[in-house]
């Protein structure tokens, strides 16, 4: 059987509600796949000594080995210190993904007679691999005049220095390339032996695409080939000693997120408001259909039927009734259901002085126990009614008793 109403929307009418926000979604989606498939390329091999993009350092690793430099690539923490030593050079790429455990293996290589360089270090990773040392807020990447003793800045000259700024604590430090009173490189001597770690503030100077701007190459080729094996670490998923439990949810969520979610939420709410319904008097709006008022009540009791709720269609049952009734006995429509003031007025018109119980019962009472009470219930109701819209008799019957045969006599 067919359950739709005239009212219910059609395949055509739930279609054209629907095709601008399916259309608006398609959109949004297609618009999402081509911008991840064009920026997917940009950091792909972002410090890759294998990658010849332009973020890549491909070029750094060949003009290396032209200088009798072997570079190794390691992936993980323990790869990368077991590679190193006093004749080696760590370049550490990305020490954000880092957690203090591994920063600290980190230091031992300089401690022990080597050299790191790291790239990028905020202010999370920077303390735990170089001590007494502070990273501050970032500048633009631009060409940058040395200024300091460094042979190795004086010799390569001007280079496309900036990024991340530090401050060293005391001046055992070597500061090169200031930017606003602050460094972009620091150079960092072991407390013990002849390593040291280079903190560089940006990785331009390493990709392919600077690599032959003003004196990067010379720059990257001397802090990066002063021995002869260069160990060039990329932090992976793959590290087993990534997840140190010391980065939680929103440390792993990209930056910006935060105003981004701002945004999206004042946005949600502008949108709410837009669409929220206005306040104000109540319109009357004419009905698709007409609807019977029997056909109503047969919804609703179909409904109560189907859902066994006996006690509320008795008491819809006897409200209606009470309400009807009331008037007819003189009591007002807002003390009908008052036993006190009903059931007095109803036995003084129907003559009655000791059947009041049984009215109590009959207008008051409980739930029937099942669907035949339900229907005698409704039927006594209606007897009810139909009494009092007669004239009062000396000893009319009570509803839900028995006729007399002088009544049945009578009536007929």
């Amino acid at each position: 059987m067919n359950t739709s109403t005239s009212a219910s929307p059609t395949a055509r009418q739930i279609w054209s509600r629907l095709r601008g926000l399916l259309l608006a979604a398609a959109v949004l989606a297609a618009a999402g796949v081509i911008l991840a498939a064009l920026r997917s390329g940009e950091r792909h091999g972002a410090l890759d000594p294998r990658s010849p993009d332009a973020v890549g350092s491909l070029a750094v690793a060949e003009l290396l080995d032209e200088h009798g430099v072997t570079t190794r690539v390691a992936t993980t923490t323990a790869e990368a210190t077991a590679r190193a030593g006093p004749e080696t050079t760590l370049l550490v790429t990305r020490p954000e993904l880092l957690g203090e455990e591994q920063l600290t293996s980190l230091r031992a290589v300089a401690e022990a007679g080597g050299r790191t360089v790291v790239v990028g270090a905020g202010p999370r990773s920077v303390s735990g691999i170089a001590a007494r040392v502070e990273a501050e807020s970032t500048v633009p990447v631009e060409a940058t005049r040395p200024r300091c003793d460094l042979p190795a800045a004086g010799r390569a000259g001007d280079a496309d220095l900036g990024g991340i700024r530090y401050r060293p604590a005391d001046g055992t430090n070597t500061t090169c390339y200031p930017r606003e009173d602050l460094p972009t490189l620091v150079v960092v001597p072991a407390p013990s032996g002849s390593g040291e770690t280079v903190l560089l503030g940006t990785p331009h100077p390493l990709h392919n695409d600077r690599l032959d701007d003003r004196g990067n190459a010379s720059l990257t080729l001397q802090l990066l080939g002063s021995r002869r094996n260069l160990v060039w670490y990329l932090p992976s998923l793959s590290d087993s000693a990534a997840p140190d439990g010391e980065q939680g949810l929103i440390d792993l969520l990209p930056g910006g997120w935060l105003w981004g979610t701002l945004q999206l939420s004042v946005a949600a709410l502008l949108a709410a408001g837009w669409r929220a319904r206005r306040l104000g008097p109540l319109v009357p709006e004419r009905l698709p259909v007409i609807v019977h008022a029997a056909e109503a009540t047969e919804g609703r009791a179909r409904l109560y039927r189907r859902t066994g709720a006996r006690d509320r269609a008795a008491q819809a049952l006897r409200r209606a009734g009470r309400r009807r009734m009331a008037p007819l006995v003189g009591v007002s429509a807002a003390q009908a259901d008052s036993p006190e003031r009903l059931l007095p007025a109803l036995s003084h018109h129907l003559g009655l002085s000791h059947q009041g119980g049984d009215l109590h019962i009959l207008l008051f009472g409980p739930a029937p126990s099942d669907d035949m009470a339900l229907v005698r219930l409704a039927e006594d109701l209606d007897t009810l009614e139909h009494l009092l819209g007669d004239p009062p008799s000396p000893a009319p019957a009570a509803p839900g008793t028995a006729t007399t045969s002088t009544d049945k006599d009578r009536t007929s």
